[in-house]
């Protein structure tokens, strides 16, 4: 349960693996409207890391997956994400551990990273910018057409509701309140940075690239990798990103 009431989904796929709970664990938090299962299991991520040694603790985000999904914006914002972090290390009890998000799991991961420094180690952080990328999405537009089904005339509040709906189980209704939540909140902010070892990551097709390698420049333990032939909605399936996420893990 997070500190507010939601029942929050939470997966430990360490046990499968053969590992124990003394395993050195990586949390796992996924992207806008994806999974747990989705953006870390099906892709071969919790593969990877369990051969690697890593007890792998994921969860779904509030409004997303198998965990609560209320419909109202003043459930969602960057202080309740992060909460949500927090309480998971907890009810597993787990004093430290590695990172890795992805888009939306990332911007969680660095306002993570810089509130509980001591409790996170290492981060891998994909598809992430400075900024808010949401602040030209048409809330008004993409409620309307929750409630109503009114047609969505602005062409990026289409192409998040198309995506949002493309992945079957999803509430479009909770994810849409995330977003009216989150915009205008806390964001990644190149003169605060995380002062661990942080590896980012984003395809080389998505158009945050530029935005992505400035915030690793801005670093101080930052390194960045790019991802071939990628973009933004089918980088974290790429082995490339996989391999470098896992050696960056497992570097002494």
């Amino acid at each position: 349960m997070s500190r507010d009431g939601l029942a929050l989904a939470t997966y430990d796929f360490g046990e499968a693996a053969g590992l124990d709970e003394t395993a050195a664990t990586v949390l796992a938090v996924h992207g806008f409207a994806s999974s747990a299962r989705a953006n870390w299991l099906a892709t071969g991520w919790v593969r990877e890391l369990t051969r690697a040694g890593f007890r792998v603790v994921a969860l779904d985000q509030r409004g997303h997956g198998a965990s609560a999904r209320p419909h109202e914006s003043a459930s969602y914002s960057m202080q309740a994400l992060v909460g949500d972090v927090v309480d998971v290390l907890d009810t597993y009890m787990i004093d430290d551990c590695a990172y890795v998000g992805y888009s939306l799991g990332a911007r969680v991961g660095w306002h993570a990273a810089l509130e509980i420094p001591e409790r996170l180690t290492r981060l891998v952080l994909g598809g992430i910018p400075d900024g808010d990328p949401l602040t030209r999405f048409r809330v008004d537009e993409a409620q309307a057409f929750v409630d109503q089904g009114t047609p969505v005339e602005d062409p990026l509040t289409q192409g998040y509701i198309t995506m949002a709906s493309g992945v079957a189980g999803n509430d479009l209704a909770a994810l849409v309140a995330l977003v009216g939540g989150m915009r205008g909140g806390l964001q990644p902010d190149p003169a605060d940075p995380p002062r661990q070892p942080v590896l980012f990551a984003t395809g080389s097709d998505d158009g945050i690239l530029a935005k992505s390698k400035a915030l690793a420049a801005a670093t101080p333990l930052g390194e960045f990798v790019e991802i071939p032939r990628r973009n933004h909605f089918n980088a974290p399936v790429a082995r490339e990103f996989r391999e470098a996420g896992v050696e960056f893990l497992t570097r002494d």
